[in-house]
């Protein structure tokens, strides 16, 4: 059998999209994250350098691709994400010499740069001879063709949260950019009072601009007053909700319940065949809250490249050693937590 002939790599430009999203959409284990388009959210709003790999065969084939973001700070050191702020990216490659070669192009570079670890952000499947962390899952609920089929899925007591803020007037709005202003509201508000800083506006406003037919803003009001709120991406019969957010004095309305069983009854509607919550740690209250909808973990597979010496990394805002800094950023006024969280939160990835 012949042996199969390593593919060439080299950075992809703005003229490779076509070709590069193409590749993804036909790809198994494909995510919308690697999409060429997150490149432009990525140096545009963070001001990352990044690092969009492309291998070739030797007849001109994309056979692989391997997105990563640089990231660089006195406090943080230098690092590399596939990609950073969302859980599901990594090496897409439709074999695992291009696998490996890309693999290997990445951590090559980023041992020149002097670059402590990578990271790449794998659902399970994928495999690498890397360390590895699987301290988190994904949690997902297969969808129905009908939402009265979830609906009588549910226990009674799930059913009588989602109920309970409707009978306190409450609503739900899906939509897009207009609903953006009260989204946010809700959002930085609840990242400060969670003592986490908040990504800046700019960034969902580049979401909804880059992909206006997979991104939706979910808000829901007490009357006037935005009470809760999430943004949703579909891709390839998948739907996710990376931000999601509550007021925390409207926890007794169950405004939350409203969110998720608006989003769910969306993504029945439209199609879809998977709704994702989003990752968490087995037996934390997240995980328990994502549990009672029906929701089944997946593990992921977080691989790593590490510079000798250094054990993985924990550069996120859960991390024991952020305590004392999360009680201090709890403190500051919610103006004062909006204007500087983007700073500090580029840094986090």
């Amino acid at each position: 059998m012949p042996v199969e002939s390593a593919p060439r790599v080299r950075l992809a430009t703005d003229s490779d999209r076509e070709r590069w999203n193409d590749f993804v959409d036909s790809a198994a284990g494909a995510e919308i994250y690697h999409l060429f388009e997150w490149r432009h959210l990525l140096e545009d709003v963070f001001g990352h350098n990044c690092h969009y790999l492309l291998a070739e065969s030797r007849d001109g084939r994309v056979v692989g691709v391997l997105p990563v973001s640089e990231i660089s700070s006195l406090l943080f050191g230098r690092f590399f994400v596939s990609i950073p702020y969302f859980n599901y990216c990594g090496v897409l490659a439709e074999s695992s010499t291009a696998r490996d070669v890309l693999v290997g192009t990445v951590c090559d570079i980023a041992n020149e740069a002097r670059a402590d670890h990578v990271e790449f952000r794998h659902r399970d499947g994928i495999k690498l001879d890397l360390p590895f962390r699987t301290d988190k899952v994904a949690m997902q609920l297969s969808l129905p063709s009908d939402a009265d089929a979830l609906w009588k899925q549910f226990s009674s007591k799930l059913r009588a949260q989602i109920r309970r803020p409707r009978k306190e007037g409450a609503r739900c709005i899906e939509g897009g950019a207009e609903l953006l202003d009260d989204f946010y509201v809700v959002f930085a508000r609840n990242m400060r009072d969670l003592g986490t800083p908040v990504f800046p506006r700019t960034m969902f406003a580049r979401m909804l601009q880059l992909f206006p037919d997979a991104a939706r803003v979910f808000v829901v009001y007490l009357g006037d007053t935005p009470a809760a709120a999430g943004i949703t991406v579909g891709y390839r019969g998948l739907l996710e909700i990376p931000v999601a957010s509550s007021l925390r004095e409207y926890n007794r309305q169950a405004v939350n319940m409203l969110l998720y069983w608006s989003v769910l009854e969306y993504g029945i509607r439209e199609r879809y065949k998977v709704f994702d919550f989003g990752r968490s740690t087995v037996d934390s209250g997240p995980h328990r809250f994502k549990k009672q909808w029906g929701a089944e973990p997946g593990p992921l597979g977080w691989y790593y490249w590490l510079r000798q010496g250094n054990s993985l990394p924990q550069l996120n805002p859960s991390n024991p050693k952020f305590r004392l800094a999360r009680a201090m950023w709890q403190r500051l006024p919610v103006r004062v937590a909006t204007i500087l969280g983007p700073r500090v939160v580029r840094y986090l990835a």
